[in-house]
């Protein structure tokens, strides 16, 4: 059984949980997902693992309260296990010496990028973190990702901490400010981002990598409902990805596909949030 050792609230509607999975824990990389369940007849959703330590054998997710599975999921108590728990999977993010990186993170990208911010320090990259949030009250593991890097830069739109404003109209003054050239762009978080941080970059010529963790199903490549279109052809996020050049995804298709089951989650959210 996969059982729960910490499940708490970080921020507002953002939790982190802490799972007994020492098989996973041995085996995942940067970059790669889990799929749970955290009801016995409920939905299959995709989590990245944000962080994970072999000796104890635990892993840890972070993730947004948006439906029913992670409103359910965010009541699980330390004690309890959940009914499903499939991983590692999808393949992990490519890293190399590229020499300067800077990793973007919003939400729950702020988790999903230290990871590999770490893998890229470890490599002997420079590593630049920048971390976006709508105030200060919302950000969260600073010190997690001041120890894998060079150099974090925040961003809160009311301007309560750091610069004001979106990653979109600062990405490229802060590339301007690095004491190196960027060689990569990494972008971790909800789908907005990661489309306005990779149109951004396309004019300057780096190389913009993003993590697509689209709705899936079965995680394998099976059902086809994490299908997209990257550089005109079809791929599946779960096992050709999930991590793709952002400068060659359709965005517009993505977008109205990630929309396609909006109205039916509304209500089984509401229906979960009246029990």
């Amino acid at each position: 059984m996969f059982n729960i050792l910490e499940n708490q609230m970080l921020v507002p509607n953002l939790h982190q949980v802490t799972i007994n999975a020492p098989e996973i824990a041995r085996a995942v990389q940067p970059g790669q997902f889990v799929i749970l369940r955290s009801e016995e007849e409920g939905e299959r959703i995709p989590l990245t693992v944000s962080d994970w330590n072999v000796e104890t054998g635990t892993i840890t997710l972070v993730y947004l309260v948006v439906g029913r599975t992670t409103q359910k999921l965010s009541e699980i108590l330390p004690g309890d296990s959940l009914p499903n728990l499939a991983g590692p999977l999808g393949n992990a993010m490519p890293v190399d010496n590229y020499g300067s990186v800077v990793c973007v993170g919003g939400c729950y990208g702020i988790a999903s990028i230290f990871p590999i911010a770490r893998a890229l320090k470890a490599l002997g990259n420079r590593v630049t973190i920048v971390v976006e949030a709508r105030s200060s009250f919302l950000l969260y593991w600073q010190e997690k990702l001041k120890s894998v890097s060079d150099q974090v830069v925040i961003i809160t739109r009311d301007g309560t901490k750091g610069q004001t404003g979106h990653v979109v109209g600062n990405l490229s003054n802060i590339l301007s400010n690095l004491p190196d050239h960027a060689d990569r762009i990494i972008v971790n978080g909800c789908n907005y981002l990661m489309m306005r941080a990779s149109q951004e970059s396309q004019p300057l010529n780096i190389r913009t990598m993003v993590s697509l963790n689209t709705l899936m199903i079965d995680g394998t490549g099976m059902c086809g409902v994490c299908r997209l279109t990257v550089n005109e052809s079809t791929k599946f996020a779960c096992v050709d990805g999930p991590h793709f050049d952002g400068h060659e995804v359709d965005w517009d298709e993505l977008t109205l596909r990630r929309q396609a089951y909006l109205k039916e989650e509304i209500r089984s959210f509401r229906s979960s949030a009246a029990q």
